[in-house]
């Protein structure tokens, strides 16, 4: 992890001996004592923190300067069939790695409704998957996460203003989502727009989710020739997407 994610801001003064992000500070980063680490709280600051002292089995003392300034989402929303759990988890933790905004699962028409009863969804596992993927990423921003029983009910969902729409799909897209313009991405006199792109199940859109998308002002636009696995595609477009939005102009320097 390049980041430790503390829970609150009173574990900016101790983390316990027997967590595990303390065994990552003793065990894979190899500090103790005077040491410094990058920490930060979900949805907030980075910081610096200090270890005072380390007491074993008491935990890490820690002193954290903070940042003036915290992280902020990109204006990345995905729309994703909800697939296979495994699947799930991987999506979760790449989609807060890239920092996009929110992830909306749906049930798909070709999907299964099986997938919603995983213990990923009924346990904190799912919001693990987005801090590991946050912290990984040098980052605190975690993404929202909601559900919806159909691609009708999601859409339905999202802001109707503001917002770009795209949706890939192999078999009927005219256009690559690599041709999209970051000038298609302003409007006049409000900047950068926010990007919504959906992603179908695993064994892609129903004619009827097709023509829904085409209802709801979605364009539909491909990757290339190559059927790729939802995790793939989730990476692909939204590397895509936030490279058209500019997103991707300027590294984070961290300065020791």
């Amino acid at each position: 992890m390049n980041l430790i994610l503390l829970h609150s801001c009173e574990e900016s003064a101790r983390l316990p001996g027997g967590d595990p992000r303390t065994r990552h500070v003793r065990d894979v980063l190899r500090m103790g004592a005077g040491d410094r680490f990058y920490v930060g709280l979900p949805n907030g600051p980075r910081g610096r923190a200090t270890i005072l002292a380390d007491e074993g089995a008491k935990g890490l003392w820690l002193n954290v300067e903070w940042e003036p300034s915290a992280p902020v989402a990109q204006p990345l929303e995905l729309v994703v069939g909800l697939p296979r759990p495994q699947t799930a988890r991987r999506v979760l933790h790449d989609a807060a790695s890239l920092g996009v905004r929110a992830i909306h699962f749906f049930q798909a028409e070709k999907g299964e409704r099986s997938y919603a009863e995983s213990r990923l969804w009924h346990s904190d596992e799912w919001q693990q998957r987005l801090q590991e993927g946050a912290a990984q990423a040098f980052s605190t921003v975690i993404p929202e996460v909601t559900h919806a029983d159909s691609l009708e009910q999601c859409v339905g969902q999202l802001e109707a203003s503001g917002r770009m729409r795209y949706a890939l799909d192999i078999y009927e897209a005219s256009s690559p989502l690599a041709a999209i313009s970051p000038a298609e991405l302003r409007a006049p006199g409000q900047g950068r727009l926010t990007l919504a792109l959906a992603i179908g199940a695993e064994r892609g859109w129903s004619e009827a989710e097709r023509s829904l998308l085409r209802a709801a002002d979605f364009e539909l636009v491909h990757l290339g020739e190559r059927v790729l696995r939802t995790e793939a595609a989730v990476i692909a477009g939204a590397t895509l997407a936030l490279a058209a939005l500019g997103a991707l102009d300027q590294p984070y320097l961290v300065e020791d």
